[in-house]
C-alpha cells in the first residue's frame, strides 16, 4: 500500500468515527458545573483524552497544561485560590469544555450508613427545613450506591446541584445542617458530597491495602481477590438457585403445607420444638438459627382465669423484625410489615377461653436481624383487669430446614464485603481535594467492638493517605441511644462500641466526637433529631477543622479517677462553664462503680466544683467507674454550654 492509500484510508476512518472513537477530552462526574472546589489548597483536576493529548484548564486567569498517558487519564493541579464565585472553567483538548457556575469555598464529604443517609424530608422538622433550602452557596451532590470488587475511576452517577428545596429534600439530613451552619458562620461557599449506604459496616468503606494491615480480614480479601465474575453476576447466580428451591419441596413453609395443620393450630404437638428467650433477635440467643434469613415459628402458652372468657383482649407483641403474622388459638388477629412497629392487637372476644390459649407468631425475616424485640413491658396480653407478660421463653421452629435453603454468595449483601464501597463510591471521588470528612456509622459493627478499636482508626489513615491530606479533619457522630437496659448495671455490645469510637477521638489526632446519646430513640435505630448532630458535628469543626480556640465543642470529658476511701472524684475537661447534672425523675444519674470485685452498682452523684464524687454505700472500696454504660442510659451529665458528657469508663475488664 503506498502512502498515499494510508494516508486516505486514515482520513476516512477519522471522519466516519463517531466522536467517542476521536477520544475528545472528558471529565468525571464530580468535575462539572455548579461544583464547589477547596479554597486555600491546590486543586487537582482530572480526566480522560486521547493517549497523548495535549489538555489545557484555564480557572481565574491561571492555566495549567498536560498530556493524557497511555492508559488515558489525565491529571493537573491548579494553584490553590481564595474563596469566591460564581466562577467558569474552561478545558481544552480536541474539544472545549465549558464549566460555569464554580465556587471556591470548603468541600466536605459526608459518608457512613443509614443515620448519614436519612434524607433531610424525613428527619423531625425536615419539612419546614427543606422548603427554606434556598442556599445558592451551598451544592450538594449525591454519590449513587455501588458495590464493587475493584476500585473504579468513576462514580455510577450523580451531578452537583444547587441547593433548593427540592434538592435538599433528599439529601443527608445530617449533613445539611451542618453545612448550612458552616457556610451561615464563615460566610464561604460549601460543598457538601454525601457518600453512604444504610446498613454497611466499615470494612466495606476501606481500601483493599489498608484492610490486608489487619490479619482478620486477610481470608476474605484473598477469596474477593480470585472471584472473576462481579458482585452483580453473582448475585443473579444466587437469585436463580434461590428461585429453584423455594419451588422446590425444601422450600416451602413447612408450617403451612395443604392438608395438615397449621403450625398455629393450637393442638398441634410441639415436644420437637425447641425455645429461644424473648424479646431478642434469635442470631444473638439461638445457633442455630445465628446467621438465619427467612421464617420462624414461635409459639407459648397463655393461660387465663376463667374471668377472663369470653372478653376481647389485646395482644402485645413488642416489635417484630421484619413483618409477622400472628394468631391466637389458630386464628389470625394481625400482622404487620416493618421492623420498627409495634405490634398491638385485639383477639375477639369469641377467641378467649379460661385456662389454656395459645399465641403463635410467624415471623418473616427479610435480613440482618430477625425476631420478636424491644422491651420485655411490651409484651403482654391484657384482658379485663388481668396482665399477663408474655416475655420470657418461647418455643420456635424454622419453617423449612436452616441448612437446605440456597447460601448466598454475600450474607450482608455485596455492599458489606470488605473494600465493596470504597471502591465502588469513595475511590472514584479521589483526588478532589477535601476540608474535611463527616461519618456516622458503627451500629453495623456493634457486634465486633474490639475490632472496631483497630479498624476504625485503619480507615481514618487509609482515607487521609488516599487523599494525601495526612491531617484531613475526620468528624464523627456516636452512637445514639437504642434499645432497652435492663435495671441493673449491664454491659452490652453498644456501649462497647462507644468505647470505641471514645478512644479513637483521644488517640487519632485531629478528629472529633460528636456525642448524640440523648439524641436517640430506643424504639428506633434512626432518631429523627438530625439538626442537634449536624450541629454537634459543626462545632467540632469549628475546633478540628477551623482552628477555633474559643468554642466549647464537646461535653464533660472524663480525664482522671482519685480514690478516697469509700468516695470516687473525677476530673474532666471540656468543662464548657462548668459541670450540670441532670438526674432522672426517679433520681437515677447513669454512674456506677465498682470494687475490686467487677460488680458494678449505681452510685450517687454530685456535683463538687469541677468535679463529680460518687458514693455506694455497698462498695466500701470502689476502684472504677462506668457512665451511662449501656445501650440507652440516660446522659446526664453536662456542661454549662449545653452539650452532654460521652459514655466511658476507667477500668479496662474484658467485661
Amino acid at each position: 500500500m503506498t502512502y498515499s492509500s494510508r494516508f486516505s484510508l486514515l482520513a476516512l476512518f477519522l471522519v466516519a468515527a463517531p466522536p467517542a472513537a476521536r477520544a475528545t477530552v472528558r471529565l468525571p462526574r464530580l468535575v462539572s458545573s455548579h461544583m464547589v472546589l477547596q479554597r486555600s489548597a491546590p486543586l487537582p483536576l482530572w480526566g480522560w483524552a486521547a493517549p497523548g493529548e495535549a489538555v489545557q484548564v484555564t480557572f481565574r486567569g491561571k492555566t495549567a497544561q498536560t498530556k493524557a498517558g497511555s492508559d488515558r487519564r489525565w491529571a493537573l493541579t491548579l494553584p490553590a485560590q481564595p474563596a469566591g464565585g460564581p466562577f467558569a472553567l474552561t478545558i481544552q483538548g480536541t474539544n472545549t469544555i465549558q464549566l460555569t457556575d464554580v465556587l471556591v469555598g470548603d468541600v466536605w464529604l459526608a459518608s457512613g450508613q443509614s443515620n448519614m443517609e436519612w434524607p433531610l424530608r424525613d428527619a423531625a422538622g425536615g419539612a419546614a427545613a427543606a422548603a427554606a433550602a434556598n442556599h445558592p452557596q451551598i451544592r450538594l451532590f449525591n454519590v449513587p450506591n455501588r458495590a464493587e470488587l475493584r476500585p473504579q475511576t468513576e462514580l455510577a452517577g450523580g451531578d452537583w446541584q444547587v441547593c433548593t428545596p427540592q434538592s435538599a429534600a433528599g439529601f443527608s439530613a445530617v449533613a445539611y445542617y451542618f453545612g448550612r451552619e458552616l457556610q451561615e458562620r464563615y460566610k464561604v461557599p460549601v460543598g457538601l458530597i454525601a457518600a453512604e449506604w444504610g446498613g454497611t459496616v466499615a470494612e466495606a468503606w476501606t481500601s483493599a491495602e489498608a484492610l490486608r494491615k489487619l490479619p482478620e480480614f486477610q481470608s476474605r480479601l484473598a477469596s474477593l481477590a480470585q472471584q472473576t465474575g462481579s458482585f452483580a453476576q453473582e448475585q443473579t447466580a444466587y437469585v436463580t438457585r434461590l428461585s429453584t428451591w423455594q419451588r422446590s419441596p425444601e422450600g416451602q413453609d413447612q408450617g403451612l403445607l395443604p392438608g395438615q395443620p397449621t403450625w398455629a393450630d393450637p393442638n398441634l404437638p410441639t415436644a420437637t420444638w425447641k425455645t429461644m428467650p424473648l424479646p431478642g433477635q434469635w442470631e444473638a440467643s439461638t445457633p442455630e438459627l445465628h446467621d438465619f434469613d427467612g421464617i420462624v415459628w414461635l409459639r407459648r402458652d397463655l393461660t387465663l382465669p376463667a374471668s377472663a372468657a369470653g372478653q376481647p383482649l389485646t395482644l402485645s407483641l413488642a416489635q417484630v423484625d421484619d413483618a409477622d403474622s400472628t394468631f391466637f388459638n389458630g386464628v389470625a388477629v394481625g400482622g404487620i410489615r416493618g421492623y420498627s412497629a409495634l405490634r398491638r392487637y385485639t383477639v375477639p372476644a369469641n377467641l378467649v377461653r379460661a385456662g389454656r390459649n395459645v399465641v403463635t407468631v410467624r415471623v418473616t425475616d427479610t435480613g440482618s436481624g430477625g425476631g420478636i424485640w424491644g422491651k420485655p413491658s411490651d409484651m403482654s396480653a391484657t384482658v379485663g383487669g388481668t396482665v399477663v407478660p408474655l416475655a420470657g421463653e418461647w418455643l420456635y421452629r424454622p419453617a423449612f430446614a436452616p441448612g437446605s435453603r440456597p447460601r448466598p454468595p454475600y450474607p450482608g449483601g455485596p455492599q458489606n464485603e470488605p473494600t465493596a464501597l470504597f471502591n465502588g463510591m469513595i475511590a472514584p471521588l479521589l483526588p478532589y481535594t477535601l476540608k474535611g470528612v463527616i461519618w456516622y456509622q458503627g451500629e453495623s459493627n456493634a457486634e465486633r467492638a474490639e475490632q472496631y478499636q483497630t479498624l476504625f482508626p485503619t480507615m481514618i489513615q487509609d482515607w487521609r493517605t488516599r487523599w494525601q491530606q495526612p491531617a484531613l479533619p475526620f468528624l464523627f457522630v456516636q452512637l445514639a441511644g437504642y434499645q432497652y437496659d435492663p435495671d441493673s448495671p449491664s454491659d452490652p455490645d453498644w456501649a462497647r462500641l462507644r468505647e470505641a469510637q471514645r478512644q479513637t477521638s483521644r488517640t487519632v489526632p485531629h478528629t472529633g466526637m460528636a456525642v448524640a446519646l440523648d439524641l436517640g430513640n430506643a424504639d428506633d435505630i434512626h432518631p429523627r433529631n438530625k439538626q442537634d448532630v449536624g450541629h454537634r458535628l459543626a462545632l467540632q469543626a469549628r475546633r478540628a477543622a477551623y482552628s477555633d480556640n474559643t468554642v466549647t465543642s464537646s461535653g464533660p470529658t472524663f480525664e482522671k479517677l482519685t480514690t478516697t476511701g469509700n468516695r470516687l472524684t473525677l476530673s474532666f475537661s471540656n468543662l464548657g462553664g462548668g459541670l450540670v447534672l441532670k438526674p432522672t425523675a426517679d433520681g437515677a444519674t447513669s454512674f456506677a462503680i465498682a470494687g475490686p470485685d467487677k460488680r458494678f452498682v449505681w452510685a450517687r452523684a454530685e456535683v463538687q466544683g469541677n468535679t463529680v464524687v460518687l458514693q455506694a454505700e455497698v462498695v466500701p472500696n470502689p476502684v472504677a467507674v462506668r457512665y451511662a454504660w449501656g445501650n440507652n442510659r440516660p446522659a446526664t451529665l453536662y456542661n454549662k454550654a449545653g452539650l452532654p458528657a460521652p459514655p466511658f469508663r476507667s477500668d479496662s475488664w474484658s467485661q
